[in-house]
Parts: C-alpha cells; sequence; structure tokens
C-alpha cells in the first residue's frame, strides 16, 4: 500500500491518544517511541486526505442528471383523504420533456422509497430525524437509472411509494408513517418491503373492476427485492412482481441492503405489463457493479414484450401452448415450516391443473439443498447487512450510492427506541452483525457465499431436467397487522410479537436472491383470511427459471394463464 503524502504534523488535530485508542480497539499495544511517531504521522496522513475529499466538491454522474421534465421537479404530501392505504410516500407528476421513446406513453408508475428520483427526498421508509438533524429532507440529485429510463420512454412518475422502515421487513406495518394496508382487506398486510408498490397498482385493478375508490393510484410500480420484496407483497395484492435475474436490472441510485442480493424489479396486474416495463428498465449501465458480463448492452434488451406476443399467437392447429414446456414442482417448497394448506393445495392444484391443460408435462422434483436457502441467505448476508444497510458502506468496487442520504450512525437510544416500536428487525440486523463478526469472524461469512454457489449449482442441476420451477411465494394469504401502540384496549405488540409474523416468509423467495435465478409471483387462486371467513385473499404462486431466461419465465406464466382459460371452458 502506497502513502498518498505525509501531512504536517502541527496541523492535525489527531494526538497520539486516538491512535492508542484505535491500536487499543484491535487488541495492539505499540511501544512509545519511534514506532508510535511514526504511526500516529500516517494515521495523521490518513485522516488528511479524508477531509480533504470531504471538503471537496461531490460529483454527479452525467448519465444520472435528473432528466428534463415538462415542469419543474415539485412533491407534496399526500393529505389522507387520497391515501387512504398509506401506500403514498410523496407525490409528483414527472414527465420527460424530450422522451427517447412511447413505450410507456399514457402510463402511470410508481417508484420504491429507496429509489432516487431527483428533485424529491428519499427516505427508505424511516424517520426524518433519522436521516437528518434539522428536519429538512434533501432532494435527491439524481435520478436512480430505472427511473431516467422509465421517465425517458414517456412515462408519468405520480410519486415514491411507501416502502417499509429501512426496507427490513417483508410485511408492511412498519413505515415511519404507518402501516401500509392491503388494498383487498383494510388493517391486513399487503407483503413488503415493496408495500406501497404493490397496493397501488393492486388498488388500480380492484378499482376497475368493482368502482372502490383509493385515491390516485398507478398502472405500473418498480420495487425492490432482496429477500422477496418485490414478488411477496406481490402475492398478498394478488398482482405480478418479478425479481429479474441478477445484474440485469441496474440498482444504481437505490439504496442497498446488501450489493449480492440487491435487486430491482417491475409490478403489474398483467404479463404484458411486467414484459413492458422490464424491457424498459433493462440492461448495462456502465455504473452498477452488479451488472456482469453476461448483462445486456441496452442495444441488446430483448423485447420482452414482442417475445410475449409472438409466444401467446405461435401455436399451431391441434397444438397447445405448453406443448415441449417441462414443469417441476419444487417438492421441498411444498414442505416448509408455517406453509399454510390453503395455500399449497391452491398451488399444487393449479399449477397441475393448468400447466397440464396447456400442454405442459408437469413432474415433481427434488432440490434437498432447497431447505437450507433461506439459511445460507442469512449467513451470507447479516454480518454485513447493517454496514451496507445502516451506515452506508460502498461496495468494495466502484459504485455510485445515493448522495443525499446520510443516515443517523452510530445509533443512540432514541433510534433504538424509533426503531423497536416500528421495525425491532433493524434493530436485530444492527445488533447481530458486530455480534457475529465477534463470534465468527468474516470466514464464516466467506464461506456461506461459497454456499450460495453451491445452492446455485443445485437449481442448475434441476434445470437440466425441468425448464421452470414452481413453488408456492408467500407461505399464507394477508394476515392482519400487528398492533402497534397502546391504547386504553392493552399495550402495543412486542417485539416477538411482531416479529414472529414474518419468520418464513421468505423462506420460498430469498434463496434465489443468493442465486441470482429470475423469479415471477403469479396470482393462481383465493384463500380464506383465518379470522374472516368471509372474505377472499390472494395466494401467489411463484415460476423461477434459468439465469438470463426472464423470457421463458413470462413464456411459463403464460401457458399457465392459457391453461386456466382453457380449464374454466371445460
Amino acid at each position: 500500500m502506497s502513502v498518498a503524502f505525509l501531512a504536517d504534523k502541527t496541523q492535525s488535530t489527531i494526538r497520539v491518544e486516538d491512535l492508542r485508542e484505535a491500536a487499543a480497539e484491535l487488541n495492539i499495544e505499540i511501544p512509545h517511541g519511534s514506532d508510535e511517531e511514526d504511526y500516529l504521522h500516517l494515521l495523521q496522513s490518513a485522516d488528511s486526505v479524508m477531509r480533504q475529499i470531504e471538503a471537496s466538491e461531490d460529483y454527479i454522474h452525467p448519465a444520472l442528471s435528473p432528466v428534463e421534465t415538462t415542469h419543474p421537479r415539485t412533491y407534496w404530501q399526500p393529505v389522507i383523504k387520497d391515501n387512504p392505504v398509506n401506500a403514498w410516500r410523496h407525490r409528483c407528476e414527472l414527465m420527460a420533456s424530450s422522451p427517447t421513446s412511447d413505450t410507456l406513453k399514457g402510463r402511470t408508475v410508481a417508484i420504491k422509497d429507496n429509489i432516487s428520483i431527483g428533485g424529491l427526498p428519499t427516505t427508505v421508509g424511516t424517520f426524518t430525524e433519522l436521516l437528518c438533524k434539522d428536519g429538512n429532507l434533501p432532494p435527491s440529485p439524481i435520478d436512480a437509472s430505472v427511473v431516467s429510463r422509465v421517465l425517458e420512454s414517456g412515462a408519468t412518475i405520480k410519486g415514491s411509494s411507501t416502502c417499509e422502515n429501512y426496507c427490513a421487513s417483508p410485511l408492511s406495518f412498519s413505515a415511519a408513517t404507518g402501516p401500509v394496508h392491503n388494498a383487498w382487506m383494510y388493517s391486513y398486510t399487503s407483503g413488503g418491503s415493496s408495500s406501497g408498490s404493490a397496493t397501488l397498482v393492486a388498488a388500480t385493478a380492484i378499482h376497475r373492476a368493482s368502482g372502490k375508490d383509493f385515491g390516485e393510484t398507478v398502472d405500473l410500480a418498480i420495487g425492490g427485492d432482496q429477500a422477496g420484496s418485490v414478488r411477496i407483497p406481490a402475492s398478498y395484492s394478488g398482482i405480478y412482481g418479478m425479481k429479474p435475474t441478477y445484474g440485469l436490472v441496474p440498482y444504481t441510485g437505490a439504496v442497498p441492503l446488501a450489493p449480492m442480493i440487491d435487486h430491482l424489479g417491475p409490478l403489474a396486474t398483467s404479463l404484458e405489463d411486467i414484459a413492458l416495463l422490464l424491457q424498459v428498465i433493462t440492461g448495462y449501465d456502465g455504473i452498477d457493479p452488479r451488472m456482469t458480463p453476461e448483462s445486456p448492452l441496452r442495444s441488446q434488451v430483448q423485447d420482452y414484450p414482442k417475445l410475449l406476443s409472438d409466444f401467446r399467437s405461435s401455436t399451431q392447429e391441434k397444438e397447445k401452448l405448453g406443448s415441449g414446456l417441462k414443469i417441476g414442482l419444487l417438492r421441498e417448497s411444498f414442505e416448509i415450516a408455517g406453509l399454510s394448506s390453503q395455500v399449497r393445495d391452491t398451488v399444487l392444484e393449479t399449477s397441475r391443473s393448468f400447466f397440464t391443460a396447456a400442454g405442459a408435462e408437469v413432474i415433481d422434483i427434488s432440490v434437498p439443498m432447497h431447505r437450507d436457502g433461506s439459511l445460507i441467505w442469512t449467513a451470507a448476508t447479516r454480518m454485513s447487512m447493517s454496514e451496507w444497510l445502516c451506515q452506508g458502506k460502498t461496495s468494495g468496487y466502484p459504485s455510485f450510492l445515493p448522495p443525499h442520504i446520510q443516515a443517523q450512525w452510530p445509533p443512540d437510544q432514541r433510534m433504538y427506541e424509533l426503531l423497536t416500536a416500528t421495525n425491532p428487525a433493524v434493530v436485530n440486523i444492527m445488533l447481530s452483525g458486530p455480534f457475529l463478526n465477534k463470534q465468527f469472524g468474516s470466514k464464516i461469512e466467506a464461506k456461506a457465499h461459497r454456499k450460495a454457489f453451491e445452492l446455485r449449482a443445485a437449481y442448475d442441476k434441476a434445470f437440466e431436467e425441468i425448464d421452470i420451477l414452481v413453488t408456492p411465494c408467500a407461505p399464507t394469504v394477508a394476515m392482519p397487522h400487528p398492533k402497534m401502540q397502546s391504547d386504553a384496549e392493552g399495550p402495543a405488540a412486542t417485539v416477538m410479537e411482531k416479529l414472529s409474523q414474518a419468520v418464513g416468509v421468505t423462506t420460498n423467495t430469498a434463496p434465489f436472491n443468493v442465486t441470482g435465478h429470475p423469479a415471477l409471483n403469479v396470482p393462481c387462486g383465493f384463500g380464506i383470511a383465518t379470522d374472516r371467513p368471509d372474505v377472499k385473499l390472494p395466494i401467489g404462486m411463484q415460476i423461477i427459471g434459468r439465469r438470463w431466461e426472464d423470457a421463458l419465465v413470462l413464456k411459463a406464466a403464460a401457458v399457465f394463464e392459457a391453461g386456466r382459460e382453457l380449464v374454466k371452458q371445460t
């Protein structure tokens, strides 16, 4: 390692006591004399370098400069009557002045509140006081890559959608602004952490079908998915939600949880709209280190809508849409703890019936390592997640984190109390990181990363026999929110009461975040709410494909839809 320069000792505020404190944290005692003097000088020099960078003007990558819009970028807080399910965080009306295509012309889009929208704050679902001390949330100076692409495609961005506190919940009770309510049933979870995105899209479909008023909603939305945060809310909300192949969609400009599992993906009410939005946001951006040589250049992005349309109309006389497609029902996914019988039976019955009716072959297939998938996900991310999520650590590769996000660190008692009251999962992340590092060291996290490659290989081995894997998505239908505040009827839910509902929710989704396979939630039926037998709530099926075969995942969902129509006709 080279030393940039040696600082002027007389100008430094770093003293020998600082060196001794730093050494003590490493269980080192530096002897007095020349060693101590030299190491102090080196520490002073390093401090001087950092202070010079701190004082310098920041740099905004030209590709992330906000797209020019038809009107100045302004935003406003939604009023309660226009935000009845708390799905909006900030509202806006953004259209590009000179869109480069009309792919999404006339379509409205919501963006999850961990993704930078130029001119709007980004709160990551948490409290203003944890993001800025003066109470004035700084607006984003950049458009995330996906935001620029949505605007340039002719869409109208209507605002940022509520997400869970620090994006750290698969349920929807934890946002600083309060719970997000399921569009099908008020006071029930809509899933997280892309809770607002899923709810706004589902509300559009429900409004069209029943006339129920949800205020302004949207046609399409973008969510983030680290363990299922697009697919789980899509499952609870009865819509489509896709986690693309890792590295297909740039994550640039979004707040990370951990680089190896970060994904952005589309939510919509139809496969055609999933394909459309996927085409718009896909492709190498030259900035995101998550993207690989396998990531397509923008000019090489597949025309997903055309591929889907051509596939739907491709059948010859006496041939069915699913002919030649081999579907594998992942045995271990139907045996997970907490899977309700109505979800299990619905996914099994509809997948066997509809895929078969459409001409596909359906078999049972076993991947025993799937049972360990969520354990590998946890071990591979938990030690360092606090550093990425809470402390804003960079990836170690050239990366462009949102420059306006400066979350509080280190935590204090007030931060602990706020998060314990809303999302104790964040406190658990902050506590478990240093504890696990002290107990096990980085070697176990590194081993878990190697196990992720083993898990990927296990799924890839199954894909030698079949084209598509099928699992349940969320293990139950939506459940009521926990009690978030004390009142005359009793105390608020305890930490464990809040978190127990989330245990096992991502067992079938998180494994594919560490392996990178594309996965799509497909609405497949309805179940009965456990405490409201008069209420039907959506059930979701997960379709998984080989890496980089996102188009085949869409086609398989089209086969499922075709089979459903054929079964209805018989």
